[in-house]
């Protein structure tokens, strides 16, 4: 278990520091968790994403009790309950990324929807991101949000939601694919932003396309 838990302490400081070197995560903003078999293990609070230590990576039961490393980021609780609220969840990236956290400041595309579907790699690897209105970070009534979005999903996956003025909380059945979610989320805000939010979404023709193609849950 030791050799598994130093392991995913390896991965999350990898992953810190890719999103960090290219810009998707700045200063002290962001945090990263993990799903193990006997909890949690989560970035400590106030850490820099870029210059994480493997021996600081906090761990935490199943309850949120600390039980080594740094202290655990005060986001914990949100990162709980996304895992409560979808089982397959492996880990949890969130980070303060510019052009998303500029999107909310302009106005989403939608409170359900903060971006239109503009590429197909968008629809592919992305989805469905609802926008969570702005609330003081760490405020655990964030966590009871994101928890009922989750849930009444339904037959549309949620993979993400985006706090207003705060930054995105991406989840997925691995950092890899957290990270990948992550990138393109970000890269749509960019291009819709640069497009001065007038480019159309994909047709529903496109978009069943690509649901057939691809065999999508969307």
């Amino acid at each position: 278990m030791n050799d598994q838990l130093n392991a995913e302490r390896l991965d999350i400081c990898r992953v810190g520091k890719s999103l960090f070197d290219r810009g998707y995560a700045h200063s002290t903003a962001g945090n990263i968790s993990v799903r193990t078999d006997i909890g949690f293990l989560i970035t400590p609070s106030d850490a820099c994403l870029g210059f994480l230590q493997p021996e600081q990576i906090a761990l935490v039961d199943f309850d949120g009790k600390q039980v080594s490393g740094a202290p655990a980021s005060k986001t914990l609780s949100l990162h709980q309950a996304i895992y409560h609220a979808d089982s397959s969840a492996r880990c949890v990236i969130h980070t303060h990324s510019t052009h998303l956290v500029a999107l909310t400041l302009q106005g989403s595309w939608k409170t359900d929807d903060i971006l239109p579907p503009i590429t197909p790699y968008y629809v592919m690897k992305v989805g469905h991101v609802p926008l969570v209105p702005y609330h003081r970070p760490g405020d655990p009534a964030v966590a009871e949000i994101v928890s009922t979005l989750i849930t009444s999903a339904g037959a549309k996956p949620l993979r993400a939601v985006m706090i207003e003025r705060l930054g995105p909380n991406v989840w997925h059945q691995s950092l890899a694919s957290a990270m990948a979610t992550l990138e393109e989320l970000e890269e749509t805000a960019k291009l819709w932003l640069l497009s001065n939010r007038s480019v159309p979404a994909l047709s529903d023709e496109q978009i069943n396309e690509l649901i057939a193609r691809f065999n999508l849950r969307y």
